[in-house]
């Protein structure tokens, strides 16, 4: 076989020319990005991840940006791999991933940018990506969509029921555009239910920022629905989530079993919390507002039992406890009617207690306890009655019925007791009490009660005497220095109140001028870094500097919050346009030399520059 073109001594010399000419890292360095998935929802996030094999260590790498698309996060990583191929030298390669978490801010086919990479005078540019972005959300990554759980030996036998106390899964939360560090969220355990059946309502922090404490909390208003307080902590704790792919870290306020009281779609108004970022005296205070939700409550389906309720659903037992049931006439005879189980135990009525009229039962009292377990309400009810027989003889308090709606297995259930016999017997001595009286003697509870006295029973009578009216309070010598004593008090108060009001205006203005001095200190110091091979640790002083400045100059930290919030907090204060441009040009910069390579003498000499002028001549 032939080669075409020139193969002569010519060609030769000056391939080796060029091979002599080239850097060494050219052979093999790779520059390239990808994306997790190229079909996704306007409410998904997607990775993209860009790569670098063998850099050389001058490389400065910028990051595609593009106003189709924001980046919720941003993380980077360096590894270095090492292999032997045939006795050889170790083939040795350093390769460095930035992976932005990103959402489309638009739906249609979108191009993501080329990333760049400068290096040598010469620019690298990775292809572009094409992305499909439908309406709405599409669900999980692939990753996370083709996992399966194992199968289930026990899921067709018939006999299998739910756990009524198994926790239901929560839906998972949505970042939010705009407050991706810091956001509320409000979710349920599910979302179509019968009327009467619990719904659990969660209230969460998701957090990427250090937490200070919880101000206020506002709950949604909740018409249309019975609740319950399941769980309210008192401090924060919080466990790691990872929301689309972004690590949180989520903070439990408040848990409420909610009881639809009718039917149709239910709508719960979104919760609002202020919130304290950061710690001690740098804390930042912020407002978050969550999410709306919507419940869907179906009727109870029909053929309900006589006297079924919408409150009495769940699992339910009914049991009576009678104190005695051979008594003499004119002691009592306590019962107790007990429902427990899993439902709205303060919202259901348990059957009522009837007899003959041999035996008058009064009203009686109620108690509860409430139990949640595993977010679930459950626990007891307790209606005590009080039976006093009349005469004697044997009677029956009949047995007691509760209808419900057992929603794991949608269908009616009675709960029932059995009749009780009470045996009343004559008092001691044999004697009975003639029927005229039996209900004299079954009332005396609520007569007047009477006293002994050596000429019989006479009702008790209150012995009043009379004194002679003492002297007015008003002429007393104490009177008037009482009536002026808190007029004094409070003139006092407000004379201490301005002198600490005065000093307190002056040790905060004295405050913001020695952080506004210390901050010009920092600054000096990161002067000494510029010139150091440590490039993250110049850009990390300069923006330290600058962040306690501005947070001594606008009043307040500013550490946490977002390129757009300091521009807000800047434009509130008055700021020139000019000087607000080089606080975020500086910010911007020392975010870039930290994460893109560090940058040259130049570019640190000229970040140091405008920082320097962002401090001077501040109003």
């Amino acid at each position: 076989m032939r080669r075409t073109g020139s193969s002569g001594p010519v060609a030769v010399l000056v391939g080796l020319a060029l091979l002599a000419s080239a850097p060494a890292w050219a052979a093999g360095l790779e520059f390239y990005q990808t994306v997790n998935r190229e079909e996704v929802g306007s409410e998904d996030t997607f990775l993209l991840t860009v790569v670098t094999v063998d850099a050389p260590a001058d490389a400065k790498v910028k990051l595609p940006a593009s106003d189709d698309f924001e980046v919720v996060n941003s993380s980077r990583s360096t590894q270095r791999s090492v292999s032997w191929s045939g006795g050889g030298p170790a083939n040795i390669q350093d390769v460095t991933k930035y992976v932005l978490v990103m959402r489309a801010n638009r739906a249609g086919k979108l191009t993501i940018p080329p990333s760049e990479m400068t290096t040598g005078g010469k620019t690298h540019r990775t292809d572009s990506v094409r992305i499909d972005v439908k309406p709405g959300r599409l669900g999980p990554p692939p990753a996370q969509a083709g996992r399966q759980r194992l199968p289930d030996p026990f899921a067709q036998m018939p006999s299998r029921l739910p756990d009524p106390f198994a926790d239901e899964p929560e839906d998972e939360p949505t970042i939010p555009r705009g407050d991706s560090d810091l956001f509320l969220r409000s979710s349920l355990d599910r979302d179509e239910i019968f009327v009467g059946e619990q719904v659990t309502l969660s209230l969460y922090i998701y957090s990427r920022v250090d937490l200070s404490s919880v101000d206020a909390v506002t709950m949604p208003k909740l018409e249309g629905f019975w609740t319950e307080e399941v769980e309210s902590p008192t401090q924060l704790s919080g466990e790691q989530k990872v929301v689309d792919g972004v690590p949180y870290r989520a903070y439990l306020l408040r848990r409420r079993a909610l009881f639809p009281v009718k039917s149709g779609t239910l709508n719960i108004s979104p919760a609002e919390a202020d919130i304290t970022t950061g710690f001690l005296f740098a804390g930042h205070r912020v407002h978050r507002v969550s999410n709306g939700l919507k419940v869907k409550v179906a009727p109870l389906p029909p053929g309900a039992p006589p006297g079924m309720s919408n409150a009495n659903v769940g699992q339910w037992r009914l049991s009576v406890d009678v104190s005695q049931t051979r008594v003499e006439l004119g002691q009592p005879v306590t019962v107790k009617v007990i429902l427990e189980g899993t439902g709205n135990v303060k919202n259901v009525t348990p059957p009522k207690l009837t007899g003959p009229a041999a035996l008058k039962i009064y009203d009686p009292t109620t108690t509860d306890k409430v139990t949640p377990q595993r977010n679930r309400v459950q626990g007891r009810r307790v209606v005590e009655y009080l039976v006093m027989p009349q005469r004697t003889g044997n009677f029956t308090l009949p047995g007691l019925e509760f209808p419900f709606f057992d929603a794991r297995t949608r269908k009616y259930e009675v709960a029932s007791t059995d009749p009780i016999n009470v045996t009343v017997e004559s008092a001691a001595g044999g004697a009975t009490l003639p029927p005229t009286t039996s209900a004299h003697v079954a009332d005396s509870a609520n007569e007047q009660k009477n006293v002994l006295t050596s000429g019989g029973l006479r009702p008790v009578r209150y012995q009043a005497r009379f004194v002679a009216p003492a002297e007015p309070l008003w002429k007393r010598g104490f009177f008037v220095p009482l009536v002026l004593a808190p007029l004094g008090l409070l003139a006092g108060a407000a004379l201490l109140g301005g002198v600490r009001g005065r000093l307190a205006t002056r040790s905060e203005a004295d405050k913001g001028r020695q952080q506004a001095k210390a901050s010009r200190k920092r600054l000096a110091e990161a002067e000494k870094l510029r010139a150091g091979a440590d490039a993250g640790a110049f850009y990390t002083e300069v923006e330290k500097a600058l962040h306690g400045f501005l947070g001594a100059r606008l009043g307040g930290p500013v550490i946490g919050l977002t390129r757009e919030a300091i521009g807000e907090r800047m434009t509130a204060a008055g700021v020139a346009q000019e000087r607000r441009a080089r606080v975020l040009y500086v910010l911007e910069a020392c975010d870039l030399g930290r994460y893109g390579g560090g940058g040259d003498a130049a570019a640190r000499q000229k970040v140091m520059d405008a920082a320097v002028a962002a401090m001077e001549g501040w109003a």
